[in-house]
């Protein structure tokens, strides 16, 4: 019961981030055609290592919930895939040179570093939660830190985004639009500093600092179930701001900063 019932929890939230990753397809009836472009996509990679994950802790689960056997191969390559899948997944954004920020290997490292210390919380292992919970804390500020200079490092400008640089100063005269059209709803985020300060703290407190004041306290089980709950309403904070905060080179073209 006690492993059926972690299972339960692991294979909704992971089922459920699958289903919720169809929402923003234009037509999310042709998801199957993910799977065809495994050779170029990460997006097509991350599709078939996450059913490949699903299968085989599928496996694992059985035996521990029915037959109260272990089958560590089974957990390891599980978890190999599971680390792999979470890798495919922070390389969609990683490999998009036209975002700086997501334009580093501090992406999938954030990615992978927030997924082994959300899965060590509900583990239930307080010792390694709390040393995962530290090097998540150390790899987002890293992460912001580096953000926050990264297109200004990548040396893009409205001169190299419109392709005119060669004939002068480029400045923008009029806007490419009068009204908002599909770059500037999917690409183009403004967040004012102060905003984006306020979010971060936030993000920091439910994320990092809440649970580990959670796991440093004597067990039990409410505490654990808030060192979770704040910990992943922390995560959705630092990913909202991972989206709103890209600065999508587009952005550029429109005249925007």
């Amino acid at each position: 019961r006690f492993a059926f019932f972690f299972f339960a929890i692991e294979y909704l939230l992971a089922i459920g981030g699958l289903i919720s990753s169809t929402f923003h397809l234009g037509r999310p009836e042709r998801a199957i055609k993910a799977f065809l472009q495994w050779r170029s996509s990460w997006l097509s990679r991350e599709a078939w290592l996450a059913v490949a994950s699903l299968l085989v802790m599928a496996i694992y689960g059985a035996g521990l919930v029915f037959l109260d056997t272990r089958w560590g191969v089974l957990g390891v390559i599980g978890s190999a895939l599971s680390l792999a899948t979470v890798f495919s997944t922070a390389m969609i954004y990683a490999q998009l040179k036209t975002v700086p920020r997501w334009n580093t290997a501090l992406t999938p490292l954030l990615f992978i570093t927030l997924a082994l210390t959300g899965g060590a919380i509900l583990s239930g292992s307080v010792d390694t939660a709390l040393l995962m919970l530290i090097s998540a804390g150390i790899v987002q500020i890293v992460y912001w830190i580096n953000g926050d200079q990264a297109l200004s490092r990548s040396g893009t400008s409205m001169a190299s985004a419109t392709g005119l640089g060669a004939m002068g100063t480029v400045k923008a005269f009029e806007p490419p639009h009068t009204g908002t059209n599909y770059l500037l709803r999917e690409f183009v985020h403004i967040v004012g500093r102060k905003h984006a300060a306020k979010l971060r703290v936030i993000a920091l407190i439910l994320m990092i600092g809440t649970p580990t004041l959670f796991l440093s306290l004597p067990f039990n089980h409410w505490l654990a179930l808030g060192a979770v709950a704040t910990h992943i309403a922390g995560v959705f904070t630092s990913r909202w701001l991972f989206f709103a905060q890209a600065e999508h080179v587009v952005r550029l073209y429109y005249g925007k900063r």
